[in-house]
């Protein structure tokens, strides 16, 4: 979580950011943690531009949508320290749910505050206890970035059909890793990706009310990195398959 910050907050500092979240700049500078380490892990320079891609794209699609249905109920899954509900422009109708673990969540309280509007739960996304404390009903735009691949396909699949029995319609909207994912995960990092997907099927198969409408490439617009070196860097990558497709990004509607 705290890589992820500091890498959006190493962005938010170039002349002409992808992403530009500035709130994640104010959000190191107040937490009290050896993010000198965090530096000498995470290659910023490199990586900065990986996660601005993801966000802004997730931002264009959460604006899409909530451009066509303002009065819809957001759940960002995994929240970790993102500032989207105060970064986008959010029509006054929408009610948005920052959904975490417990520890997360009482980190954000002491970062941001919450309104009538918008909210903070602390739990597990597969706790089915969490879903009390929404409203049923109506449209929904459920953002899960970074979370199922960390999630094994029977919670994926149970949390999916209690999303959608509790409401009318909406989009989910996710970034998947590739098959690697799981193998990689094994050697480097002690098995915490639980699954990978070759096309993004499985949630459309684990829920027949889903259907898949648009997928990208995470790095698919490499050509907004603004620094030369880092783009054709991104570039190379782009041209080889199995790491073009290693994250993608995935639009579902139900």
């Amino acid at each position: 979580m705290l890589c992820m910050l500091y890498l959006r907050a190493c962005e938010s500092r170039l002349a002409h950011p992808i992403l530009g979240d500035h709130f994640a700049a104010q959000a190191v500078a107040r937490i009290d943690y050896d993010f000198q380490r965090i530096h000498r892990r995470v290659f910023p320079a490199f990586n900065q531009f990986g996660v601005a891609l993801r966000g802004a794209q997730f931002d264009a699609w959460i604006t899409d949508y909530l451009n066509g249905h303002p009065d819809a109920v957001v759940l960002h899954l995994g929240c970790g320290l993102h500032s989207r509900p105060f970064r986008l422009a959010v029509p006054e109708g929408v009610r948005w749910f920052d959904v975490d673990l417990p520890r997360v969540i009482a980190l954000r309280r002491q970062l941001y505050s919450e309104s009538e509007t918008y909210r903070m739960v602390g739990s597990s996304v597969t706790d089915p206890g969490w879903l009390d404390e929404l409203p049923t009903g109506g449209p929904v735009l459920v953002v899960a970035e970074g979370i199922l691949m960390y999630l094994t396909p029977a919670d994926i699949t149970e949390l999916l059909h209690r999303l959608l029995d509790r409401f009318d319609t909406g989009e989910l909207l996710a970034d998947l890793l590739s098959e690697w994912g799981p193998r990689l995960s094994r050697i480097l990092t002690s098995g915490i990706i639980k699954w990978g997907t070759r096309d993004g099927g499985e949630i459309t198969r684990w829920d027949a009310r889903l259907r898949l409408i648009e997928d990208s490439p995470v790095i698919a617009g490499f050509d907004k990195i603004p620094l030369t070196r880092q783009r054709r860097m991104y570039r190379m990558q782009y041209g080889i398959p199995a790491a073009r497709n290693y994250d993608r990004l995935f639009r579902y509607a139900f």
